[in-house]
């Protein structure tokens, strides 16, 4: 039996404290939370795990410096306690990294004033990162080539955060959080209703994979479906005081642009002075992104979309010859789903280029559900732990919050590992220019399962070696996916728990001999299948 077996297993016919409904980095922590507190948790997604918004982020931890410019002094405050929280959490996870903002006449301020601004910013953030600094445009020559100085008024650099790995996988460490505290959690396992009955919730779940129908009951339920809050609770006829409105915003991955020197974001105004960013993803540039106010979740990257960020940055650096659509790697669309009061409100009137990523938590008691607004990944800890409180308020009674539902392992456990890598020369298995040594990047990947990867690699070498070539995957991790990271389509592992599908060009993907390999491993007998259906639902750039 698979580990979703188990756990769909166990949803079937299940009593539960909590039903956490949408698995992406809402419902992934606040299951880690409840869990982590002693409460029964039970938590579904209709996709994969951080299948939707969660995977189309820009990989940042950020406290909101574009915020101060509508002087939303507590929502920045609060952002960079949480971004200062994450990064003591998640030390190999979650890198402090410089923003090279580079200010030239279309700007809206001039170098002195955003220098101000960064000042504030770093203050708000009670220090907790790397200074400031304000530079002319002769010292932004130097210290990135790559930058059009020609029409600049000079620029600064704050400091924030980004995340190393992408997006999904972080949301999968709350995900493997909670199954360690006990949760019950399943991908592909979509709700057709939900009533309640009597003091409980009675939900017909569905497992979109095999079609099977079942029930579970729990005594409350997290809606924390995202985008689709608005749908569920109108179904269960819950009126709200907030609802969700849509921005769409898109990424396009490219070959890096900027220098290896430093890894660094680089920001610009765009003509119609947005900021957009160049977010460094190892061996690749991340170029986004846009804010388009779109009026359904379901968006996708289209030739406007490509042709504004294209010119936007081929006018704002000095390449060697600009970048068009045959340099894009990878595309990433997805709506933020941004939170408006209901009363009074109608979308026409909302002022979109106000509305900030804050998060709004309302609980019903009467109906003994708690629903999440917006939010964003910054602030994931701090949603976790509201969600937490509102629970124990519907009447589900919580262990006191030790904090050790989140964060990566003790240091003397990280030593460890490191010490057995060490003496089994893991680093030397793998050479490559530009790479991470392999030790860093299975400690920061697995944490504690990184040493069931030492053991393989020790009992079989052939373990230690890449299996997709240019996709830095070792044949131990492919098993260990298998076994702990319930992947149920071939999507699940290139594009979430890996980030192959964002940094492997497509023709080297589909003519990889290592690619049969990989869903053999992760599906057996199933794997004929699986590659048809990630081959068929795989969309083509341009």
């Amino acid at each position: 039996m698979t580990l979703r077996d188990a756990n769909v297993d166990r949803l079937r016919d299940g009593l539960f404290d909590v039903l956490v409904i949408g698995a992406g980095i809402n419902g992934a922590v606040s299951a880690a939370a409840l869990a982590g507190r002693g409460a029964a948790v039970a938590m579904v997604d209709r996709g994969d795990f951080g299948s939707f918004t969660s995977q189309e982020s820009s990989n940042l931890v950020w406290g909101g410096f574009k915020y101060l410019e509508h002087f939303e002094l507590p929502l920045v405050f609060g952002l960079c306690r949480s971004r200062n929280r994450l990064m003591k959490a998640y030390p190999d996870n979650i890198k402090e990294i410089g923003f090279l903002a580079s200010l030239d006449r279309r700007a809206p301020f001039p170098p002195w004033f955003a220098g101000l601004g960064a000042a504030a910013y770093w203050m708000i953030g009670l220090f907790g990162t790397k200074p400031p600094k304000l530079f002319d445009a002769e010292r932004i020559k130097a210290e990135e080539p790559a930058i059009d100085t020609s029409r600049l008024r000079g620029g600064i650099q704050y400091q924030d955060a980004y995340l190393i790995d992408n997006d999904s996988r972080f949301v999968f460490s709350f995900v493997r959080s909670a199954i360690e505290a006990g949760a019950s959690v399943a991908n592909y396992v979509e709700v057709l209703a939900a009533e309640r009955e009597g003091d409980r919730w009675v939900a017909r779940l569905r497992d979109v994979d095999s079609g099977e129908e079942f029930t579970t009951s729990a005594r409350t339920i997290v809606n924390a479906a995202g985008p689709f809050v608005d749908e569920i609770n109108a179904a269960w006829n819950l009126h709200t005081e907030h609802r969700i409105v849509y921005s769409k915003g898109i990424h396009l991955v490219v070959p890096r642009l900027t220098t290896n020197r430093h890894d660094r974001v680089l920001a610009f105004f765009d003509d119609t002075q947005r900021l957009f960013y160049v977010i460094p993803m190892g061996r690749r540039s991340v170029i986004g992104t846009t804010d388009t106010r779109v009026d359904t979740p379901f968006t996708a990257v289209d030739q406007d979309d490509r042709e504004f960020l294209l010119d936007q940055i081929n006018s704002r650096l000095a390449l060697e010859r600009p970048l068009t659509v045959d340099d894009i790697i990878a595309e990433r669309s997805g709506v933020r789903p941004l939170v408006v009061k209901r009363k009074g409100d109608d979308k026409k009137n909302v002022e979109w280029t106000s509305l900030s990523r804050k998060h709004e938590i309302e609980r019903d008691d009467d109906l003994n559900v708690v629903t999440i607004f917006g939010g964003k990944l910054t602030d994931c800890l701090n949603v976790g732990e509201e969600v937490a409180r509102e629970i124990e308020r519907l009447g589900v009674p919580l262990e006191r919050d030790l904090q050790n539902w989140y964060g990566e392992p003790a240091k003397a456990t990280r030593s460890e590992f490191f010490r057995q890598a060490k003496l089994m020369k893991l680093d030397r298995l793998r050479i490559k220019p530009d790479t991470e040594p392999l030790s860093d990047r299975l400690w920061r990947r697995y944490g504690r399962r990184a040493f069931d990867l030492l053991e393989a690699i020790r009992a079989d070498p052939a373990m230690g070696e890449d299996i997709m070539g240019s996709a830095d995957y070792l044949r131990a991790e492919l098993h260990n996916a298998a076994e702990h990271e319930m992947i149920v389509k071939l999507d699940d592992f290139m594009r979430r728990r890996s980030k192959i599908d964002l940094v492997v060009p497509d023709d080297d993907i589909r003519s990889s001999p290592g690619l049969s390999e990989v869903a053999e491993i992760l599906f057996g007998d199933e794997s004929g299948r699986r590659l048809a259906e990630y081959f068929a639902d795989k969309p083509r750039i341009g």
